[in-house]
């Protein structure tokens, strides 16, 4: 059972969320035709850095939570966090939208809190350039939240809120990943190529590789939405 740990936090991340998408208020499956593409085009930009990342020890895994199964350097479970943890989060930003079509922040608090985020970000470049994880990771979320803010503005209104909701769940999930709970990490990190701060055993840069790995994921399936419901119309 230990062997298969990843796999199960993997499993049960998308569970709920797979199911209820065909529910008939939510109907998140009509919006799959975007949604995969986007999934795909982010997973593949995230793990073209996660194998850099790995080969080079900025982070590593834990062979005794894992299968033998690796696929370019990582393992079979690292690939599948590309996919279960994207469905779960966009699924929940759509729920909300289901449930409150009208909702969304002001454009004054959007704006002010783009720009609270977008300095934090810079400082983090700036000031910790030499710390790769730091560096790269803050570099990567802001440009996502550049071009969702000239591109798609209003989609922030509803992100930041989303975001603000997933963002205990996220950290429940990354907490076991990281090593809360469990007597080693799944995941290790080089300390030496971040802050070294932690929130329990989790990097405080996770929370910003989270952001900016939803915000992709809803922003490329936004983009993808109409051409994929004017496929489905014809």
């Amino acid at each position: 059972m230990r062997h298969y740990l990843y796999l199960i936090i993997d499993i049960a991340t998308i569970f709920v969320p797979f199911f209820f998408s065909f529910h008939p208020r939510i109907k998140f499956h009509k919006k799959c035709k975007a949604f995969f593409p986007a999934m795909v085009l982010s997973g593949c930009t995230y793990l073209s850095w996660d194998i850099y990342f790995t080969v080079q020890g900025i982070w590593g895994f834990n062979p005794d939570y894992l299968m033998a199964l690796r696929i370019w350097q990582l393992p079979i479970e690292e690939l599948l966090f590309f996919v279960c943890i994207p469905f779960a989060c966009v699924f929940s930003h759509y729920t909300l939208i289901a449930i409150s079509p009208q909702g969304g922040l002001s454009r004054g608090m959007t704006n002010l809190i783009s720009a609270f985020l977008a300095l934090i970000l810079v400082l983090m470049i700036v000031l910790f350039f030499d710390k790769t994880y730091t560096a790269f990771n803050a570099f990567f979320t802001l440009t996502i939240l550049i071009v969702t803010f000239i591109s798609k503005p209003n989609l922030l209104r509803r992100f930041y809120i989303a975001w603000g909701l997933l963002i205990l769940p996220f950290l429940m999930v990354n907490g076991v990943l990281t090593g809360s709970l469990i007597d080693a990490p799944i995941v290790w990190y080089n300390d030496a190529e971040n802050l070294g701060i932690r929130i329990f055993t989790i990097p405080v840069e996770d929370v910003f590789y989270g952001m900016g790995l939803v915000l992709l994921n809803i922003l490329l399936t936004e983009t993808f939405l109409p051409k994929a419901l004017k496929y489905r119309a014809r």
